[in-house]
């Protein structure tokens, strides 16, 4: 699993490192920090909609696939193909006949084309969720890697083409690239970027697509998943829409949407610089979840579960300082614009953190075919995220989107731990977490409160404490 979790590491955290380097130039380019609030929103409803057309079946593809009975591999591959092909083509064909008023509803009247292309964008990228998953079940990690980076490289390259190269050459020479470029799309070439990318990965992924096209889809075994699979749906949806409800509701919330849109590029570019925790929980994710589902099909692996959280939770707090203790470093990824929303990297990070454990917790109930309690768990704390934004935004900004944040994944894990424990007991190392947990808050203490003038000063102080912190993590592991 550590090898594969590296391999699947590469494509996450490189490839959304990679991303992540587009945000200093989306934020010193755009005009305004109102255009990246456009960019923020439009991809946070990508994210709840690709859950919606996924519909849990990256899930139920990983249980049915390993299920003890016999069914030939290829049969469920092929079997939840063609079913994301179908909706996913529905979708696209729904929002192309009904364009116009959804363009409006969402506030994007004068460029419906961003939703135009943002639908095809989540139709594709949810079909292609299943090859993805093929290829992790095959154990093709250097492939699933590979193509993950070339979308990201070409996504990256077509970007630094149309915000950065183009307007030069349109400033000196208009009448060579006129004919495709206009000068003031500005935020719509992201999109354009974006869906050119799509295409690509899906052309790359052809041959891992063709052969469960060529095998017929079987009903009845389709059946069986979507009942599996329809609470990880719910599951899903009130997850990432805990996750997103603040970039979607926030312009809702203010009658100045301008200003709404300036505050939420603001927010959406300080966000990114957690990110980095949100690579480590993805990259822990590709590698965990079919290492989980393939062992239990022959033995309870109840200690293995034990030392991932152990190993998990260390990592997840280096993460934390190390970030936060270069935060003086890690602030130039944003113009100084958007330096106003650097408060929120701290506790966006422990709330990533908290939903990272909430993982590790999940399999408990999809394990036992209780996936009916994941989305329990994600509805209340969908509901406490909504609850907080609606009531506490408008007053004190962004910031309480963050809280929002913190609040309902910290309440998710609590919940899952204790119903978990009764369902499917885990002897996790509660001594050992709670040891991290009180480490990492004193080392952080030590390192932001004391003031030292110096940067360099203060750095290399920081430094110091996050190799101490390192070393007592090496020590820990070697008494286990």
């Amino acid at each position: 699993m550590a090898k594969d979790t590296a391999i699947y590491g590469l494509s996450s955290i490189i490839g959304r490192f990679l991303n992540w380097m587009l945000v200093p130039l989306y934020t010193r380019v755009l005009d305004s920090t109102g255009e990246y609030g456009i960019v923020t929103e439009l991809y946070a409803w990508v994210a709840l909609l690709l859950i919606i057309l996924t519909y849990g079946m990256e899930t139920g593809f990983f249980r049915f696939i390993n299920k003890k009975e016999e069914t030939h591999p290829i049969r469920v591959y092929s079997t939840i193909l063609f079913s994301l092909l179908t909706t996913s083509i529905l979708f696209i064909a729904a929002v192309s006949l009904f364009l116009e008023p959804v363009s409006m509803a969402l506030g994007y009247a004068h460029h419906p084309e961003f939703i135009g292309m943002m639908a095809v964008i989540v139709a594709v990228d949810a079909f292609l969720c299943m090859p993805f998953a093929y290829l992790r079940y095959q154990g093709k990690a250097w492939r699933f890697a590979a193509i993950k980076l070339l979308n990201i490289g070409i996504t990256i390259f077509l970007n630094i083409f149309f915000l950065l190269i183009c307007p030069k050459i349109y400033q000196h020479y208009p009448e060579s690239i006129g004919w495709f470029y206009k000068a003031d799309y500005g935020v719509g070439y992201i999109f354009v970027s974006n869906l050119l990318a799509t295409f690509f990965t899906l052309i790359l992924l052809l041959p891992d697509i063709l052969p469960g096209l060529r095998t017929k889809m079987d009903f009845r075994l389709l059946r069986q998943i979507l009942t599996y699979s329809y609470p990880v749906l719910l599951l899903g949806i009130a997850g990432i829409f805990n996750q997103t409800a603040d970039k979607i509701l926030f312009r809702f919330l203010f009658d100045d949407k301008e200003y709404a849109a300036e505050q939420l590029g603001i927010y959406g570019a300080c966000f990114k610089i957690a990110v980095v925790m949100v690579m480590f929980i993805q990259a822990f994710r590709y590698a965990y979840e079919p290492f989980v589902f393939a062992k239990h099909k022959n033995e309870d692996n109840r200690k293995a579960y034990v030392e991932a959280m152990r190993y998990f939770i260390m990592f997840a707090c280096f993460i934390f300082l190390g970030v936060m203790f270069y935060m003086d470093i890690l602030k130039h990824f944003v113009d100084a614009r958007y330096y106003a929303g650097l408060s929120v990297v701290p506790v966006v990070m422990l709330g990533e953190l908290f939903f990272g454990i909430y993982f590790n917790l999940s399999f408990w109930y999809k394990l036992t075919d209780r996936t009916m309690w994941g989305a329990c768990f994600s509805t209340i704390g969908c509901i406490v995220t909504v609850a907080i934004i609606i009531l506490f935004v408008p007053r004190f900004g962004f910031i309480a989107c963050a809280w929002a944040s913190f609040a309902s994944n910290l309440l998710m894990m609590l919940l899952s731990w204790f119903v978990g424990q009764k369902k499917f007991p885990v002897p996790y190392d509660l001594r050992s977490a709670l040891l991290y947990g009180i480490l990492t808050a004193g080392f952080y203490a030590v390192g932001t409160f004391i003031t030292i003038e110096s940067t360099v000063l203060r750095l290399i102080f920081r430094t110091a404490l996050l190799i101490f912190f390192l070393g007592f993590m090496v020590r820990s592991i070697r008494k286990q």
